[in-house]
């Protein structure tokens, strides 16, 4: 005998229903239908077209069974899914730069030539993201399907004690002064360094960190981007906070900066090579001096990196 619409939904509908629960759902819900098809059928419908009807009403049987058995029908659910969220971007604004981080700093001081490492450090970026998005979805799918009714702990009620503080824009006095301080501070430090220096030999006398060379020419244009410096500090304060024009002179300045030092690093002109052999042995100088050249050059190009994007984040706020 050939099987009916009906038969056909039932059986589609119960697949995924357990063992247990399927011969009293299938009898309820071809109750249901046969219900439903008589009502139609009283009203005047051919039996056929009445129970494609009926069926169509019902959709999908996946879905209905889903209900029946109160089976999600998503990933993440609503009542995880601003956690799951929140904690993703977290962990892709912290974890892939670390992690690039880590990786170019190790091909760097191993002697890696600068295209294998870019092609190296972004396959790493992006083979991070994908695992912090996959394995987050995992654990946040494992916690919503075993809860079965009971409070797992992860999401606690919302109090108002939750709400965010209100994200600083820069506009602050103590903003401005706290620039003027270290803009001062580093130009005294390279004034220091030139004049009497960084470094206590062990001839008794003081070796400078930075090459002597780079003054006066140098050390003069880095003179004049640090007084650009203060005056756009000065700027964002009488205006309010940052804007995007600013954010973008900012940007530009320590495009200009660190596009400099690392040239000069590369060339070697950047740090005193008479420095650390002043300071130690000469077995061990050279090693030194290659990795706090290295670490310089990270600590330039992190700083600037950190300094651009928070100024656009603080003009995005303004906004």
């Amino acid at each position: 005998m050939n099987a009916t619409l009906t038969d056909r939904y039932i059986d589609a509908a119960m697949r995924t229903v357990p063992d247990r629960q399927r011969a009293d759902l299938a009898a309820e819900l071809r109750a249901s239908i046969d219900d439903q098809i008589d009502a139609r059928v009283a009203e005047g419908e051919p039996q056929e077209v009445a129970e494609r009807a009926v069926l169509t009403d019902l959709g999908d049987p996946d879905k209905l069974a889903a209900g029946y058995t109160d089976r999600p029908l998503w990933l993440i659910g609503p009542r995880y899914y601003l956690t799951w969220w929140r904690l993703t971007k977290l962990l892709w604004a912290i974890v892939p730069v670390c992690a690039a981080f880590g990786v170019a700093l190790g091909q760097t001081i191993a002697g890696e030539p600068f295209g294998q490492i870019v092609g190296t450090v972004a396959a790493v970026v992006m083979s991070v993201i994908v695992h912090i998005g996959f394995w987050t979805a995992l654990v946040f799918f494992i916690i919503e399907r075993s809860e079965r009714g009971t409070v797992s702990g992860v999401v606690s009620p919302w109090k108002p004690e939750d709400l965010p503080e209100a994200k600083d824009t820069g506009a602050k006095l103590s903003d401005l002064i706290a620039s003027l301080v270290f803009l001062a501070v580093a130009a005294g430090a390279i004034l220091w360094d030139h004049f009497v220096g960084f470094g206590y030999t062990t001839d008794g006398g003081w070796e400078s960190f930075l090459a002597p060379g780079l003054w006066p020419w140098w050390i003069g244009a880095l003179f004049v981007l640090m007084l650009f410096e203060a005056l756009l500090a000065i700027s964002v304060y009488a205006k309010g906070g940052w804007d995007v024009g600013s954010a973008t002179v900012n940007l530009f300045l320590n495009l200009t900066v660190a596009g400099g030092a690392l040239w000069l690093l590369s060339q070697g002109q950047l740090l005193n090579p008479d420095f650390f052999p002043a300071l130690m042995p000469a077995d061990s100088a050279e090693t030194v001096t290659t990795i706090i050249t290295i670490l310089f050059g990270f600590g330039v190009v992190a700083i600037a990196a950190w300094d651009s994007i928070d100024a656009f984040l603080k003009a995005r706020r303004r906004r």
